[in-house]
């Protein structure tokens, strides 16, 4: 009887932790595929940006670029594209935020050299490197 308890308490950890965030989830891809309105900026599945110009029951007409519209299923709609407006953070010491600069990293001073001063060594197994006959 014991064991049965355990069991269940079990099935139901898993039912709260894989299956519910999963409806959920699928829940609000759903509401987001029934919300879609003229003009949003839609991405599909296959990673394709573009502008809603028609909407049908179970099809979209979508501009993917100037004067290129292309038929795509309601169920290709991966996201609604939305603005984040991304805020630079002031630097602690007072000056400009680095981030237009040039992102360089440099060696560690005590690094050990690379073999071979860094050159990569030609790749003889497969016969590439050699010259042709």
């Amino acid at each position: 009887m014991g064991g049965f308890l355990i069991l269940i308490v079990i099935l139901a950890a898993v039912w709260l932790i894989f299956v519910m965030p999963a409806r959920r989830r699928r829940q609000a891809h759903s509401n987001m595929q029934g919300d879609l309105h003229l003009g949003d900026e839609i991405i599909t599945a296959g990673g394709l940006h573009g502008t809603l110009k028609e909407l049908g029951e179970s099809e979209l007409q979508v501009e993917i670029a100037p004067d290129v519209v292309v038929t795509l299923d309601r169920r290709a709609v991966a996201a609604v594209a939305r603005e984040v407006e991304v805020e630079a953070e002031p630097a602690e010491n007072g000056a400009e935020p680095a981030g237009n600069e040039a992102e360089i990293e440099a060696e560690p001073a005590g690094a050990a050299p690379e073999p071979n001063g860094g050159q990569k060594r030609p790749n003889r197994a497969n016969g590439a490197d050699e010259a042709p006959r």
